[in-house]
């Protein structure tokens, strides 16, 4: 049993307690006229002020700013989930799933590379896609849905066909599994596409639609970004071979050759209207000129060298870099300015993606 305040004491506390919680946002104003005038700010000008002005930026009343969640992997195959909050510069543990994640991430047959998890974020949404199970089948036969504002996990409808090393990518809330390896090799499952809108749910027969089949099975054996841009999605396998997917016609183009020739590492659509490119071997980061189909050097640095994935979201680029390292490129700046996120210990970043903080009724 712990120790009792005296009664006294604890009417007391109660009070002060209640008083704090009672205390106006801005003395003089009533709450929801006050509420309207801080939302106009930034939120880091918030945090650094008060602890009634940190809980209003994590409340439902304060539109969510964008945070950095990473997928990390350790070294016994553990596979997790990690939110980074820019305003405490502190990585938060995500909650778990239902089930756990049973993923294959290393294996003594590949100790030079990484087996795939893909991923993407959709209407400020993670999703889980494709993954190897320690039995190389196949590790997810739907998709797995995390929601920051809820801080819940959900399902999503059966894929026709679970399969892995796919492309994987989304336009607007539509997600898109293209080619890739199911339970065996299949050359129906290697040249198909399948769309699913994220916004449909149970009641209205969320499903898994079949669409048009790509002309070959060259993406079947790479784990590949479908980058979404402009209404279409772009991708480039190992062998630089790439395609264009036209979502609103459901027809499939050729890539043209200046996209092509750029493509050499990590790309990533900011609004889904402007792409940027990373070459993996020069460190140079690039930007698309739709007009000359072709690539504008925007910066060089040798931390770029040997990136792996990247993300684009509001203004900035999130860089999984070959080191380990997480950079952040503001690339509204001119010249670009870059900072480096450091990896929680024992950790590697395999993929970042950039979406609502999460919700924290319990900030205090």
């Amino acid at each position: 049993m712990g120790k009792s305040h005296h009664p006294r004491k604890r009417h007391k506390l109660v009070a002060h307690h209640q008083d704090r919680q009672e205390q106006p946002l801005i003395p003089g104003l009533p709450d929801h006229v006050a509420e309207l005038c801080l939302s106009r700010l930034h939120p880091s000008l918030l945090y650094s002020i008060c602890r009634s002005w940190r809980r209003f930026i994590y409340s439902p009343l304060f539109l969510p700013f964008p945070s950095l969640y990473t997928l990390f992997s350790s070294s016994n195959n553990e596979i997790q989930l990690l939110s980074f909050d820019p305003m405490t510069s502190k990585w938060e543990p995500v909650p778990p799933p239902p089930s756990p994640l049973r993923l294959l991430v290393h294996h003594p047959s590949f100790i030079s590379r990484n087996l795939p998890v893909q991923s993407i974020s959709v209407s400020g949404n993670l999703v889980l896609l494709a993954a190897t199970a320690p039995n190389f089948n196949p590790a997810l036969s739907r998709p797995l849905i995390f929601s920051p504002l809820s801080r819940s996990w959900r399902l999503g409808p059966p894929m026709a066909t679970p399969r892995r090393w796919c492309a994987v990518g989304a336009s607007g809330p539509t997600i898109y599994v293209a080619s890739g390896i199911g339970f065996h090799f299949s050359t129906d499952v290697a040249r198909s596409l399948e769309r699913w809108d994220l916004e449909d749910d149970e009641m209205n027969g969320a499903r898994w639609k079949k669409m048009r089949q790509l002309k070959d099975s060259r993406f079947s054996r790479d784990a590949i970004d479908a980058v979404g841009w402009r209404r279409k999605l772009c991708m480039v396998n190992v062998a630089k071979q790439g395609s264009v997917y036209d979502v609103e016609n459901d027809r499939w183009e050729d890539m043209p050759e200046g996209m092509v020739a750029g493509w050499r590492g990590p790309v990533a659509a900011m609004d889904e209207e402007v792409l940027y490119a990373v070459d993996e071997v020069k460190g140079v980061l690039t930007r698309y000129d739709q007009d000359t189909t072709d690539w504008e050097e925007i910066m060089e640095s040798e931390r770029l060298i040997g990136a792996r994935q990247m993300a684009a979201a509001a203004g900035r680029l999130c860089v999984v870099c070959g080191n380990g390292e997480i950079l952040v490129v503001d690339v509204v700046v001119v010249p670009p300015r870059f900072w480096v996120v450091e990896s929680p210990p024992a950790l590697e970043p395999l993929a970042v993606h950039v979406l609502p903080r999460m919700s924290r009724a319990d900030f205090s």
